[in-house]
């Protein structure tokens, strides 16, 4: 097949969509299929176009047999509702002159957010006559608007038209856990254009790997300490205060070190909080090279997945895969009734406490530190789910076969939908 990706996130951004959808497309040709990737120029997570590629209105590489074709975006590093705006805007409009030049596609791949990128890719869809899947990796706008992104009841009916407009257009939709199922059936999406295919992870890179001798934990001092770690996105949704605060509790066990790897200028607000505690059992630092991430999270005794008490319940942060693939046990700090909280709970590889309460959280971690065989059965049960659930392998074969279907259905001659659609 001609398979054509349009997602706004790609290789080299190191977290996020851009890594799996770099998978998935490689992985894609590696079984005999032609793809093209449809992506604005790299710049995230700093928010600041990468500098060999500043400067450039489009440009187009090849990469592991992948076409990967840029164009242009707004940026700024950091975004109100009036620069988001700008960027999905100014990708939509730059990304569509990128997305015509080139082969005729026999399926579009279309990942959300952003949202309004459902517009070229349906006239993309009925340009060429062929189907298009959503990939939901989140639902705009209700995350949006709950975590307080999303306030001016404009913008949102705004966005909620846009939303009902991109289920109507897509061919098939899929959602990468069940909770987003639930979501659309709620707002009247027919179920049988509803896939579940959850987000996965090379367990053959990211691996259990021993901790003795492990270079990042010489690199930075962490021999015979219980490694406490939290590596990712530092934004609104995580509160990583939280962290922060259990560790001011924790600080009387000098073995206990706790460790944030994320976006630099993300640091700046953790390191004040830092200084103005006085601790000495928090280390921050920068993400590592994607080459380095098996030994980085091989250090760690412990891994943290954090989320705020009003993320809505459907929110499946993509790390948790990870986690569990590189067979170290999760404390996660969610709400219990969420998605991640579940499958977190299904996995046996992690436990759950509630969010923002530095106290069950610091009790979670002290708990594990005086029991290492229960961290050891965590580790072991929480690997052995990412392998038989999780592989990249399992979820690239039911993508193509995804592919496979919708391209075998047909698509019939139609008009494009309007907008205001409320289908």
């Amino acid at each position: 097949m001609r398979i054509l990706i349009y997602s706004y996130n790609y290789h080299p951004e190191p977290i996020g969509i851009a890594p799996l959808m770099t998978e998935l497309a490689e992985g894609l040709v590696a079984r005999g299929h032609e793809v093209r990737v449809i992506t604005g120029m790299p710049n995230y997570p700093e928010r600041q176009i990468y500098p060999e590629y500043q400067g450039k209105f489009y440009c187009t590489e090849e990469r592991n047999g992948v076409i990967v074709q840029r164009s242009c975006i707004w940026v700024r590093p950091k975004p109100g509702l009036i620069d988001r705006m700008l960027l999905d805007g100014s990708f939509v409009t730059t990304s569509i002159f990128q997305a015509l030049k080139g082969w005729r596609p026999d399926v579009i791949l279309l990942t959300v957010p952003p949202l309004p990128v459902c517009l070229p890719a349906s006239f993309l869809g009925w340009l060429y006559s062929c189907p298009v899947v959503l990939n939901l990796q989140d639902i705009l706008p209700d995350a949006a608007v709950h975590v307080g992104l999303l306030k001016s009841h404009v913008a949102i009916r705004m966005f909620k038209q846009l939303e009902r407009y991109a289920y109507h257009t897509a061919h098939t939709i899929s959602v990468i856990a069940d909770g987003f199922t639930e979501n659309l059936g709620n707002k009247n999406v027919p179920i049988h254009k509803i896939r579940c295919i959850p987000n996965w992870v090379d367990t053959k890179f990211i691996r259990p790997l021993p901790k003795e001798a492990n270079a990042f934990r010489r690199v930075h001092h962490l021999e015979n300490k219980f490694v406490v770690m939290y590596s990712g996105n530092i934004a609104l949704t995580q509160g990583l205060q939280t962290v922060i605060h259990a560790a001011t509790q924790l600080q009387h066990i000098p073995n206990i070190i706790f460790v944030v790897v994320g976006e630099a200028k993300a640091l700046d607000t953790l390191w004040q909080l830092c200084a103005e505690y006085k601790l000495d059992n928090v280390l921050l630092l920068p993400f590592q090279p994607r080459e380095q991430l098996p030994e980085m999270l091989a250090a760690a005794d412990i891994s943290l997945v954090m989320q705020k008490r009003n993320v809505v319940a459907f929110n499946m942060p993509s790390k948790i895969q990870v986690l569990l693939a590189s067979g170290r046990p999760i404390v996660a700090s969610v709400p219990s009734t969420g998605t991640a909280a579940r499958a977190i709970r299904q996995s046996r590889g992690g436990v759950v406490v509630e969010p923002e309460d530095p106290q069950l959280l610091a009790e979670a971690i002290l708990d594990l530190y005086n029991n290492p065989v229960k961290v050891e059965m965590m580790a072991h049960q929480g690997r052995q789910y990412a392998v038989s659930q999780y592989s990249f392998e399992q979820a690239l074969s039911r993508y193509e076969d995804l592919f496979y279907e919708v391209t075998a259905m047909g698509m019939p001659a139609r008009a494009l939908p309007e907008l205001n659609s409320e289908n």
